[in-house]
């Protein structure tokens, strides 16, 4: 497995999540979109000395969206406070 797939459906699960907590149901089009930036990742790591270039694009993104309200809805940090009471 690619060293950036695990933060890309990492990013993948948690907007899934912040979706569906956040009141807008499931939304599939986040499921497509996470299969195709990490395959998109994936083969960018196979060109010869960009595998550091694809993994820190993948966790670049997977700090944006932790802390990033996206279309109006919080952010998954601040989801995961109202989830939790924290």
């Amino acid at each position: 497995m690619a060293k950036s797939t695990g933060p890309m459906l990492l990013v993948g699960v948690m907007e899934f999540g912040n979706e569906y907590f956040s009141g807008g149901g499931i939304d599939l089009k986040v499921l497509l979109a996470t299969g195709i930036a990490a395959g998109g990742l994936a083969l960018v790591e196979q060109i010869p000395g960009a595998q550091p270039v694809a993994v820190g694009i993948a966790w670049i993104a997977l700090v944006t969206l932790m802390f990033t309200s996206i279309g109006g809805k919080p952010s998954p940090i601040q989801t995961i406070q109202k989830v939790t009471g924290l």
